[in-house]
């Protein structure tokens, strides 16, 4: 008895159009990576345009520096630690290992679902010290959402110098917790009081970083959507060891969103 050996080309399922049909597999292979590619420069491109904005936005102005709450670091380990498991699910079915292959790609999922869960924790611990939305009941009984301002970081619950400090071009301000407030960087006398100056000033910082946050999750959704239609492609054999485009590609935008969050992180809290 003879084996045949698996090939590129893929049984297309009954009332289904292969867009690829035809082409040479090596061609159909290099386009669906080159698709891929185009929409991590798209994403990419997006990210740069926020970050852009965010740096302009901050030269000269006064701006609230966040210190990451524990879960915003924690996700930062797990997001990290799902691109093992997705780089393994490749290498399995490369190897023949269907089921391994599987379970690594679940793997890969939960971890995704954790990373997300610690991301919405990490901003619901901002929201409590006062960084996000204060909710507000109007005559009508309707709620009306705004920003928290400075002001109100000032004097809501979270430590100056622990939890944030505000900054301009970069250096803290100084601060009189006695009297709660605040003086130029290079005023150590503390003589010059600026405090109304400070809180004239919206809270763009926070907004920003909620913003990069929102969208980097609706990214990780997708991915998350795109591992879940891979493992169904593994267990009804579309995606098989002669067949692996498709996972491939899978790692490549995962990888992605895991570098891209890890320089979120270090560009919001870190560096900047």
């Amino acid at each position: 008895m003879t084996t045949t050996e698996p090939t590129q080309e893929t049984a297309v399922p009954k009332g289904k159009i292969d867009v690829f049909e035809g082409l040479d597999p090596a061609v159909r292979e290099r386009t669906k990576k080159m698709l891929m590619y185009f929409i991590v420069f798209a994403v990419v491109m997006l990210f740069a345009g926020f970050t852009s904005a965010y740096i302009v936005s901050n030269v000269g102005q006064f701006w609230v520096h966040i210190t990451p709450p524990r879960d915003l670091w924690i996700s930062n380990a797990l997001i990290v630690l799902s691109s093992l498991p997705m780089w393994l699910s490749l290498r399995a079915m490369k190897q023949g290992k269907t089921q391994a292959s599987f379970i690594f790609l679940a793997v890969t999922f939960v971890l995704g679902v954790a990373f997300t869960a610690m991301q919405l924790q990490g901003w619901g611990q901002l929201q409590e010290k006062g960084m996000g939305w204060t909710v507000d009941e109007l005559a009508s009984g309707a709620e009306a959402y705004r920003w928290n301002s400075i002001d109100q970081l000032l004097d809501g619950p979270a430590e100056w110098g622990v939890d944030y400090t505000v900054v301009q071009d970069g250096t803290p301000l100084n601060y009189r917790p006695e009297t709660n407030q605040l003086f130029a960087s290079d005023d150590m006398l503390m003589a010059k009081d600026i405090t109304l100056d400070v809180i004239r000033t919206s809270n763009a910082s926070s907004g920003y970083l909620f913003i990069l946050i929102l969208i980097h999750i609706l990214h990780l959704a997708l991915g998350l959507a795109y591992l879940v239609v891979n493992a169904v492609r593994v267990l009804n054999g579309t995606i098989h060891p002669g067949d692996t485009v498709r996972l491939h590609t899978a790692g490549v935008y995962w990888h992605f969103l895991g570098l891209l969050w890890v320089y979120l992180f270090a560009f919001l809290f870190l560096l900047h």
